[in-house]
């Protein structure tokens, strides 16, 4: 199988419990809650979504032959050292591409694969880090994972049915949006109202990084 990957650069994670660790991040190209064109948003499935995931022609983006030369362009992204290799895997949504030759070929290459994934689709075996975050309307048949992650306030979604679903971790964050001082208004209160939840930030976006 070939990989479209819209970008994959080394940094450190922003978001959730692994925030603040060294990584490569790998975002696959294609959605299946919206196009990625703007024109489509207003009736997308998710319509807040913040990122481009549209194309190959991101940094160190392109389109891979095979699984062994996606893992190979990742390790060469970390560098030397294989001690602590992290890859954290996203999109668009990643579980329209990620599959066992991929786990395979990064594992032999001594990474720990996180994921984040919208839960619309059954995850691939062999993941060490599943975030899901899901989406008000759609559904979710990944239930299960390490971290639940909700962007909030989002409508047709209630915190406390998730509260039900098998996962580790618990986290509120707020909706990077026009009304964000409103969003983080919301997030908190959340938080302080059901203490399963913890709060939590997009580091990245605040110290600058990709």
């Amino acid at each position: 199988m070939s990989y479209a990957v819209k970008e994959a650069f080394l940094t450190l994670q922003g978001e959730g419990v692994q925030a603040g660790s060294r990584a490569v991040f790998l975002r696959f190209a294609g959605c299946n809650l919206w196009s990625g064109r703007e024109a489509d948003r207003a009736t997308a499935q998710c319509n807040f979504c913040d990122t481009d995931f549209v194309g190959t022609d991101g940094d160190g983006g392109g389109k891979f032959a095979d699984a062994h030369a996606l893992a190979d362009h990742l390790a060469a992204l970390w560098g030397d050292g294989e001690e602590r290799r992290l890859v954290v895997i996203t999109g668009g949504e990643p579980m329209l591409q990620l599959d066992s030759p991929l786990i395979d070929a990064l594992h032999a290459r001594d990474f720990r694969i996180a994921v984040e994934s919208n839960g619309t689709l059954p995850a691939v075996d062999g993941i060490d880090w599943l975030c899901v975050s899901p989406k008000g309307g759609t559904d979710v048949v990944q239930r299960s994972g390490d971290e639940l992650k909700l962007v909030w306030p989002q409508a047709g979604i209630d915190p406390a049915v998730l509260e039900g679903w098998a996962f580790d971790h618990f986290l509120v964050q707020p909706m990077d949006c026009a009304e964000r001082d409103a969003a983080i208004e919301a997030a908190i209160a959340l938080a302080m109202a059901q203490p399963k939840w913890r709060l939590t930030l997009q580091a990245h976006k605040v110290v600058g990084l990709a």
